[in-house]
């Protein structure tokens, strides 16, 4: 056995020391405070299922990616690569009275191997919602609402949530009969700006001049209220007309809600998970090389598990609203303990007691396990305590 291991963590792993924990549970503790506010649940599922789960919805790509181990009976298992999956089957299989729309939230793990959108994290944490049976507009818009005030409530305020619709591009590949196959390799060439594998694509597929002029436009159908506009112009198809007053009726609703500085419409943002169905967004800072949240409509999703709903909801890595939460606000930078308590050999009692009483009052206070006066002293300066006492003979006394 290598003796290194010992002392190093898996890749895309890591660990969080108790300033970086505190941090996290806080920005956690307070998006779970917000989704609350807007009448949404807590739920939670297994870190691991069947990969039966998972095998549809997430794509190809995803699907070698998943992290699986077969148990004791032979069966295929799999760690959640995120929760939706896991959520659409617990709302299918649930013989609970469900009144619709139903409003979940969750702040837990998921694990994949090389997740982009996670920065290449193999164990990552998400915080989201999935808004379950409503079709509206509105409730679009309320999702990319709580997804703006989540990261208001992380401290952050400058950021971008970028507005899609998958329809606007698959009308495209009707209107150019395009095979499936051509269809998702030039939703990756789009998706990644690649230009000049685009136009292969399209050269290759026969395309007339004026159609594949508009396709090789999509990257730049990007910008504000402007953009839907020449985005009807540019497609003829009826899908890809809808999928503009659908993207008009959204962000004209936010507009009216006061997010309109956030907002920017985006008809080449093509998400890589296929199991999107309408209305796609995502969230940029620009301290990060990637978006630090994203989401959906997936109306079709839930059908795979016996159960036609139509369904929207979104995810924000923690990680990444950390990164952008140091860059741009600060994260706190120590863990406030309010009192510390030292005593003698023959004080620890009358220290419990005094140590007790503060907490029980909701105040952080830590004893130096029998350290002398100075000891006790030098101890809670370095962890800040504002207050520091110590009992001689069963008798307290506040030195700082």
């Amino acid at each position: 056995m290598d003796d290194s291991f010992k002392k190093s963590i898996p890749d895309g792993v890591q660990d969080y020391a108790p300033l970086e924990c505190k941090n996290k549970r806080s920005v956690e503790e307070s998006l779970r405070k917000n989704f609350e506010l807007w009448g949404y649940n807590e739920v939670q599922t297994p870190a691991f299922e069947y990969y039966d789960v998972f095998a549809h919805g997430i794509g190809s790509y995803r699907q070698e990616k998943l992290i699986k181990f077969i148990d004791s009976d032979g069966r295929i298992l799999a760690l959640r690569p995120d929760l939706t999956l896991p959520i659409a089957r617990l709302v299918t299989s649930t013989h609970e009275n469900l009144t619709f729309p139903l409003r979940f939230f969750y702040v837990d793990d998921a694990f994949g191997y090389d997740n982009p959108s996670a920065r290449y994290q193999r164990q990552f944490t998400q915080a989201g919602i999935e808004l379950i049976g409503d079709s509206s507009p509105y409730a679009d818009a309320e999702v990319i609402s709580m997804a703006i005030e989540s990261l208001y409530t992380a401290g952050l305020t400058n950021f971008t949530i970028d507005i899609g619709q998958v329809d606007y591009f698959k009308g495209l590949i009707e209107e150019a009969n395009l095979s499936e196959e051509q269809g998702e390799a030039l939703r990756r060439g789009i998706d990644t700006k690649n230009m000049i594998e685009v136009d292969n694509i399209l050269s290759d597929s026969k395309v007339n001049s004026e159609l594949k002029a508009k396709i090789l436009e999509l990257p730049f159908l990007y910008g504000g209220e402007e953009i839907l506009e020449k985005a009807k112009k540019f497609a003829a198809n009826e899908r890809s007309q809808k999928a503009v007053e659908n993207v008009g009726k959204i962000y004209g609703t936010l507009c009216s809600y006061g997010y309109e500085r956030h907002l920017s419409i985006d008809f080449s943002m093509l998400q890589e998970i296929d199991y999107y169905t309408g209305m796609i967004f995502k969230g940029y800072v620009m301290e990060l090389g990637a978006p630090l949240l994203g989401g959906g409509r997936y109306d079709s999703l839930l059908a795979e598990f016996g159960r036609t709903l139509p369904s929207t909801g979104f995810a924000l890595s923690m990680k990444g609203v950390l990164i952008a939460m140091e860059k741009q606000s600060g994260l706190k930078e120590n863990i406030d303990v309010d009192v510390v308590v030292g005593h003698d050999e023959v004080s620890a009692k009358a220290a419990f007691v005094l140590l007790k009483k503060h907490r029980d009052e909701g105040i952080r206070a830590a004893s130096t396990m029998g350290k002398n006066q100075e000891e006790t002293l030098e101890y809670a300066e370095k962890i800040g305590a504002k207050e520091v006492y110590y009992i001689k003979n069963n008798k307290a006394e506040k030195i700082k």
